[in-house]
């Protein structure tokens, strides 16, 4: 199933020529066979962040959004700040599973993750950190497979028509 999907990089020193982590996130997500939707810089600001995010969470047409860079500690790290109240579900093991696969790379610096994935008005939102290695790790060790309609026993893709649906409350009878 091919998914539209839109790529946010929060930076305030990157440009579209030295973006690398979003570079590979485009070309990762051409080569499983989904569309690349838009693709933005927005400085590490958390009401541009908002706006650029909820554009795209607002449109039907566009599936997932990726956003990369700005999760850190710094001051000027607001990221997930910016984007956790848009989100009406937040999706925890996602943030886990990448500070367990990351470890393997960057041992406990890891800690400084602050990764997240949710779901906002039926989009599916993932939040990583700017770097080559952590795009890499969550694309092709998370992502991938999730966004594949094919993975087994369950992926993300299989939820898309229902992310929508609201709870159901039965009237209660008069008599």
């Amino acid at each position: 199933m091919t998914l539209s999907i839109a790529l946010l990089t929060i930076s305030d020193r990157r440009t579209r020529a030295e973006d690398s982590s979003g570079d590979a996130l485009a070309q990762r997500l051409a080569t499983a066979g989904h569309q690349l939707s838009d693709r933005k810089i927005c400085p590490d600001d958390r009401y541009l962040i908002r706006s650029e995010l909820s554009q795209w969470i607002a449109n039907p047409t566009i599936d997932v959004v990726i956003t990369s860079g700005g999760t850190g500690l710094t001051g000027r790290d607001g990221t997930p700040e910016a984007i956790a109240p848009l989100l009406d579900k937040t999706i925890d093991g996602f943030g886990e599973l990448f500070r367990v696969l990351s470890y393997e790379s960057i041992g406990t610096s890891t800690l400084q993750s602050r990764c997240l994935a949710g779901v906002a008005n039926g989009t599916i939102v993932f939040v990583l950190p700017g770097s080559l290695d952590a795009v890499e790790t969550a694309w092709d060790r998370i992502i991938s497979s999730q966004l594949d309609a094919n993975t087994r026993p369950c992926n993300l893709v299989q939820l898309l028509p229902r992310l929508r649906e609201t709870s159901w409350t039965p009237k209660l009878n008069p008599d």
